[in-house]
């Protein structure tokens, strides 16, 4: 996992993404998922970036089925932006990196 970016599970959802003080970026993806490898690189340039003002995290969707579930996943990449425990917006499929910057900005 590169630097700046935290592997959670369905059992420390809770703990590292809802209770966090601060906004958190969850990327939901996959290691069979193509679109995911390819945003994996955007998503460290950005944690590199803005890891002092969000928090960045991955949920493998293959070994954790609970916490995609109860935010009705149904593809992958999919990245939701949490602040104060609540889901605040959602990005699903490959986008550029400037359209993540703009969102994680309005998130702040």
């Amino acid at each position: 996992m590169a630097e700046g970016i935290m592997e959670i599970s369905d059992s420390s959802f809770d703990s590292e993404v809802i209770q966090s003080e601060k906004p958190v970026l969850v990327d939901f993806w996959a290691p069979w998922c193509g679109p995911c490898k390819a945003i994996g690189p955007i998503i460290e340039e950005l944690a590199g970036e803005f890891s002092d003002k969000i928090k960045f995290a991955k949920c493998n969707v293959d070994d954790n089925p609970v916490s995609p579930g109860k935010f009705g996943i149904k593809a992958i990449p999919t990245l939701i932006f949490f602040k104060q425990g609540k889901v605040v917006d959602q990005i699903t499929g490959m986008v550029a990196k400037s359209k993540l910057q703009q969102t994680i900005n309005s998130v702040l």
